[in-house]
């Protein structure tokens, strides 16, 4: 068995945020393309529903493996593409232990965990990203802000099917959540509150990252950035007004278009000026 073996089938217009969109630099695509199709076939390694954790975790090793030089393609290529700019691979490896928590752990008890979490599922991909474009590591405080946000919002828009097909719950125990809520066709009274005061705490994430568009150098990925965080900022509104177990949540193409164009106008026109 092969990561080829589990992989789901999605690609990056599936995801809820721009992957290497026109936005970013033409001699950067393929790099952060590179990171996208290393996480991607991570991902569903560590998502697959019917294959053995043991199994999983074999292939994780082997992406790992491939960071040094002989293991999965996916990642050897990453490894070629980071080589080549003499990008650091802790990102990769960061990441690759968020993966391996996603097998071996299925709850997390404080905000805290959560956010360490975070810290090596979603924060890596950013500080990647800002190492492409050879940005300053100063900017990573506003970076690990907005990637924490978009972990958090995505959990809270797919709690109830994380719980129903892989068993997990992301959701802090300590908030008095209770799981078997999950499984429910409509969010009960205590878990809408839950989810609505997560959604804002996160908007204090948000409010962190607000200024981190304005920080990076690049025009272009400035303007994603400003992109990401409307898209964001979005998706917590609604979580504050809409059930994730019977309602959508995710952005219809259209939405997000239209938010992407009044974030991205403004930022280069700033840039520009």
């Amino acid at each position: 068995m092969d990561s080829k073996t589990l992989a789901s089938g999605k690609g990056d217009r599936d995801e809820n945020f721009p992957v290497a969109s026109f936005l970013v630099k033409a001699e950067h695509r393929g790099l952060v393309r590179a990171f996208y199709t290393f996480a991607r076939a991570s991902d569903d390694i560590a998502d697959h529903p019917t294959a053995a954790a043991d199994q999983k975790l074999a292939l994780l090793a082997a992406m790992r493996a491939g960071l040094a030089g002989e293991g999965a393609p996916e990642a050897m290529a990453l490894r070629a593409a980071m080589a080549e700019r003499g990008i650091d691979p802790v990102h990769a490896h960061d990441l690759l232990e968020a993966f391996t928590r996603d097998v071996t752990v299925s709850r997390y008890q404080t905000w805290d965990d959560l956010i360490d979490y975070c810290r090596v599922s979603a924060m890596p991909v950013g500080r990647y990203v800002l190492d492409v474009h050879g940005e300053s590591r100063e900017t990573w405080h506003g970076n690990d802000a907005l990637c924490a946000a978009l972990q958090v919002i995505n959990h809270l828009q797919d709690c109830g099917k994380d719980y129903r097909q892989l068993g997990r719950v992301y959701i802090p125990l300590e908030t008095g959540l209770d799981v078997n809520d999950l499984a429910a066709d409509k969010a009960s009274a205590q878990l809408r509150r839950i989810i609505t005061d997560l959604a804002r705490r996160t908007r204090g994430l948000l409010a962190q990252s607000a200024p981190f568009s304005r920080q990076i150098r690049d025009r272009r990925l400035s303007a994603e950035v400003a992109v990401i965080q409307k898209l964001a900022e979005s998706l917590c509104d609604r979580l504050e007004r809409r059930d994730p177990l019977s309602e959508r949540v995710h952005h219809s193409k259209a939405e997000a278009l239209w938010l992407a164009t009044g974030a991205a106008l403004p930022a280069l026109l700033r840039r520009a000026a």
